[in-house]
């Protein structure tokens, strides 16, 4: 496998294409940015431990039947993946009242909703990515209902077994943000990452953050606590096989 040309370069890794049309070599950054892009800082390390992360989760979430675009990893960095057409969405599954939630409704941070809640927002940064509904995701011909319809299940199962997953290792899955796309045969499949750059994850017993709310927030340095749900999950997973 030989990369190629840049195809895309984003806040936090770049695309390239490869030997094979339908692969993309994924390279990621040692970047940290917040508040859309307002707030950006390069972090040493960070770009290797959010491509280990996600790619644990991607394998695990493989074998328990979930599939997505991750092939595999090539290096501490890098990791290869099928090309998607990237549906414009930013889906978030939320658990717990937090972040920009606790605003627009008044509930206090960390009140536990009633049931898992999946938001859409139109992915564009020249628009502050608006929260929208089905009804504009469909005006805008951004996906179809049954799309949509498709989405929405593979955020709430996604949301069971990542909540099961980040229990095990002693964390509250508090939300996450996904991104999907279509493949060459028009299936929806999970894209783009899982880590604690678009997951807020809470220690269960100290309620601490293990996210990039540590960045957000200037609460302290982000590697050590990145490097903390490394380990985690490489412990965990270890003892699984």
């Amino acid at each position: 496998m030989e990369k190629s040309a840049l195809v895309y370069e984003g806040k936090a890794k770049k695309l390239f294409q490869t030997d094979q049309s339908n692969v993309l070599w994924v390279e990621y950054l040692d970047q940290a940015t917040a508040l859309n892009g307002a707030k950006k800082d390069a972090i040493h390390g960070k770009g290797a431990l959010n491509n280990q992360i996600t790619s644990l989760i991607f394998q695990w979430l493989n074998e328990e039947g979930m599939t997505s675009h991750f092939i595999k990893s090539i290096s501490k960095h890098e990791q290869l993946v099928e090309s998607v057409e990237i549906i414009p969405l930013e889906i978030v599954v939320r658990n717990v009242a937090a972040g920009s939630f606790t605003k627009r409704f008044g509930i206090p941070e960390g009140t536990l909703l009633a049931f898992p809640i999946v938001e859409f927002y139109y992915k564009d940064d020249a628009l502050d990515d608006p929260f929208i509904n089905d009804e504009h995701i469909r005006l805008l011909k951004l996906a179809t209902g049954k799309e949509i319809n498709d989405i929405k299940h593979l955020a709430f199962r996604l949301n069971q077994l990542l909540c099961r997953l980040f229990a095990d290792i002693d964390i509250q899955l508090v939300d996450f943000k996904i991104e999907v796309g279509r493949n060459k045969n028009g299936k929806i499949l999970l894209a783009d990452e899982i880590t604690p750059d678009t997951c807020r994850l809470w220690d269960r017993q100290t309620k601490d953050h293990l996210d990039k709310d540590i960045y957000r927030r200037d609460l302290g340095d982000l590697i050590p606590i990145y490097q903390e749900v490394l380990q985690r999950l490489e412990n965990y997973l270890a003892k699984e096989q």
